[in-house]
């Protein structure tokens, strides 16, 4: 069968090649094209266009570049009817994909979405567009399943992927040394995976390097990002810089700075304590301001549905105040394992790993039913 898969980021990247995976388990003659990533393509999918390239964060970002946008979004429409796919899977990324899933519903596609986008966070009433234009929808998170019975929608709870990626992964054994990372405990810096979240959140986390001298700091980059975004702060601070390694680099370290997002609940999945930080600009936090519908922004607060970790957000996000947080997780023991604590919590409620086979056979499945 023919699977046309669209992941839009880094993250999107992962889960996918996790459930391409999954889908060629059950269905080993699968012919998959897709937009994503080398994960993806490392999986078996032809990938003709990279996520880096869609990479457009912030309200003006996406304005500035909406010819850009609009001119993907007429290619992969034609691409998707050139190709014509027994189903069009979509992977987070909301923006582009549920554009995607209104023109393959009204064209006669099928149409699933493994990872659903933030409806419960913002916007609750795309919930019914979902509905109306998706046939399937896998969700990670147990809360989901709650939230979509509202709009009278049935949706799937197939487990969360990150356990997946996270029990495949085996740490290396010398990566101190391969990385020449020396014995004093670390301190990972996580600054996301776009160019406007680094610019803006890496100076601020760089801030605390001088404050806490007993530790190392180590910044967790990416490839798909100019070098020059990381190395240059490496003439202001001594700070390591480890490419495409997260998991490594939190296999080892002490605490971290994390940018919200995927990276809050990796991190924690790793039992490693964090701050979790954002700040973004101006015109964007005032309407996040009015549109936010859930107490919390990082994954582990919305799935604990309480404070694990603290965040620190655009105004709270100073200087003072990350230095007060990091101490709390560094030299307070009573409020480091209290993070650990619930972090053991967070993943007794995920259950158990298998998301991705979990979600590929169930689209297999019905796939074939279907024909």
């Amino acid at each position: 069968m023919k699977y046309y898969i669209i992941a839009g980021e880094r993250s999107g990247d992962l889960h996918g090649s996790n459930l391409i995976k999954g889908i060629r388990k059950h269905d080993s003659s699968a012919q998959i094209r897709a937009w994503g990533g080398d994960m993806m393509q490392e999986a078996g999918a032809e990938v003709v266009k990279h996520y880096r390239d869609l990479a457009f964060m912030g309200f003006f970002e996406v304005v500035k570049n909406l010819p850009t946008i609009l001119g993907f979004l007429s290619f992969c429409k034609k691409d998707i009817k050139s190709f014509q796919p027994d189903v069009v899977i979509l992977i987070d990324y909301a923006g582009f994909n549920m554009r995607v899933a209104k023109f393959a519903k009204t064209n006669g596609f099928k149409t699933f979405y493994y990872i659903s986008p933030k409806v419960w966070a913002w916007n609750q009433s795309r919930a019914l567009k979902i509905k109306q234009f998706v046939d399937k929808l896998f969700v990670i998170f147990p809360f989901e399943t709650d939230f979509f019975k509202q709009y009278d929608y049935e949706v799937t709870y197939v487990g969360n992927p990150l356990f997946d990626a996270i029990a495949d992964f085996t740490p290396t054994p010398d990566f101190r040394k391969e990385v020449r990372i020396g014995q004093k405990p670390i301190i990972a810096i996580l600054p996301g995976s776009r160019k406007q979240e680094v610019e803006t959140m890496l100076p601020l986390m760089l801030s605390q390097v001088y404050e806490f001298p007993d530790y190392q700091f180590v910044i967790g980059a990416v490839s798909n990002l100019p070098k020059e975004l990381y190395a240059r702060w490496q003439s202001i601070f001594p700070v390591k810089i480890v490419l495409d390694d997260a998991y490594n680099l939190l296999s080892v370290a002490d605490a971290a700075l994390v940018t919200s997002g995927t990276a809050t609940l990796e991190t924690a999945l790793f039992s490693v304590p964090q701050v979790v930080c954002y700040k973004g600009g101006w015109a964007a936090y005032q309407v996040y301001k009015r549109v936010i519908r859930v107490p919390f922004v990082s994954l582990v607060n919305l799935i604990a549905g309480r404070e694990v970790v603290t965040e620190l957000l655009q105004y709270d996000l100073t200087k003072e105040n990350l230095t007060k947080e990091l101490t709390k997780i560094t030299l307070n023991q009573e409020t480091r394992q209290a993070q650990l604590d619930g972090y053991q919590e967070i993943k007794n409620i995920l259950g158990e790993k298998g998301a991705s086979e979990r979600a590929g056979s169930l689209m297999v499945s019905a796939i074939k039913n279907a024909i």
